[in-house]
């Protein structure tokens, strides 16, 4: 029987291993496995158009106030206020953008969709940064000065999910790059193709800065969403090219990687002894430390003025990072602005408050431009 039941004890233990590792590699694929659909879903439908309105059926997505980005197969339109919501169906203010045929079958996305000039009306070129890894497609759109805007989208995301900023960015006078990098789509693959958090993706953003400065780029202000956030953090810290960077504008950042594993780990009610493990799977698997990619525990060594932006019920980083470090941004000798957005989940700051959003970042790039680097 002792026997029998040490046994069953050992399968037992094994199983717990094998589980315990098992749901570690599933952690660790969210955070380091790169995911494209192949595939674009279009749940909603429209139901009718006006000349200054469009009709959708009613959802969770369609029905949230704010500014949205209402896409079809064939093109996009800016939707805003809400003007009437009759039973199963909403109608919209048109913002901008196409006309969708009646009947066709639409999403609801956080901002522009397109490319600058569908979206924005702005004229643009796709050129080519020459990376360690190969050539990575860029948009650059033209503007009048030698200070020049940078822009580093979310892990898995697309070039038009920084189009909100780079509007504003041109009003400015800011001629624009706004990069892929290592393992997006169309970009080179990482040699091991996993996301590394920014620890390796910030040679991208230093390449794209060369090629930058080789188009006559006199200054670089770097702006980062997500884990864009975090490449533009690494940059800072490792790049010879960071004191070139006179601001940064950081948008929902990853400010601590390893927090917003915890904070993931606790929403997917993963029991709290599993996350050391999952952490060590992921540094296993990326051949890095996670616990290095934390702008406050290992803040960046050039530390340019920085509009830090978060919404508060972000559910991808969580916001006490962002009310931390800004908390902490006067030790660290780092002139961080911050500005927080209540009821804005992740990515969806522009889309919440667009006005506060735009005055916020133009404010912001003015007193950069004219050499005002302090808070009003």
């Amino acid at each position: 029987m002792k026997r029998k039941l040490l046994v069953a004890a050992s399968a037992l233990a094994v199983l717990l291993v094998g589980g315990m590792g098992a749901g570690a590699w599933y952690v660790s694929d969210i955070a380091l496995v790169p995911k494209h659909p192949e595939t674009i879903t279009y749940p909603e439908v429209v139901l009718g158009v006006t000349d200054r309105t469009i009709t959708v059926t009613a959802s969770a997505a369609t029905t949230r106030p704010g500014t949205w980005s209402l896409n079809w197969s064939s093109g996009s339109a800016l939707v805003g206020d809400i003007v009437k919501r009759p039973a199963g169906r909403v109608e919209r203010v048109r913002v901008s953008g196409q006309t969708p045929p009646t009947g066709i079958r639409a999403s609801m996305y956080m901002t522009y969709s397109g490319d600058p000039k569908t979206a924005l009306g702005l004229d643009f070129t796709e050129i080519m940064v020459p990376t360690e890894l190969g050539d990575a497609p860029a948009w650059y759109v033209p503007a009048r000065r030698d200070t020049w805007a940078i822009t580093v989208h979310g892990s898995n995301a697309h070039r038009n999910s920084s189009l909100h900023a780079i509007a504003t960015m041109h009003r400015a006078g800011l001629p624009v790059l706004d990069i892929t990098y290592r393992n997006d789509l169309g970009a080179p693959a990482s040699p091991d193709g996993l996301l590394h958090q920014g620890e390796s993706e910030w040679r991208d953003l230093e390449a794209a800065i060369r090629k930058a400065q080789s188009m006559g780029a006199r200054l670089i202000v770097l702006y980062g969403s997500s884990m864009g956030g975090a490449i533009v953090g690494q940059l800072l810290t490792h790049s010879s090219l960071a004191d070139v960077v006179s601001a940064a504008v950081l948008e929902n950042p990853e400010i601590s990687s390893r927090r917003t594993g915890e904070f993931a780990a606790a929403q997917m009610r993963i029991p709290s002894f599993m996350v050391p493990i999952m952490e060590q799977v992921i540094n296993w698997r990326g051949g890095f430390d996670i616990a290095t990619i934390d702008l406050l525990g290992h803040p960046p060594r050039v530390k340019p003025p920085t509009l830090l932006l978060m919404g508060d019920a972000d559910k991808e980083h969580p916001v006490q990072t962002a009310r931390e470090l800004a908390k902490a941004s006067s030790a660290m000798n780092w002139p961080i602005q911050y500005e927080e957005f209540p009821g804005a989940g992740h990515s969806e700051i522009w889309s919440t408050d667009r006005e506060r959003y735009d005055r916020t970042l133009a404010t912001f790039l003015t007193r950069i431009l004219h050499g005002r680097p302090g808070q009003e």
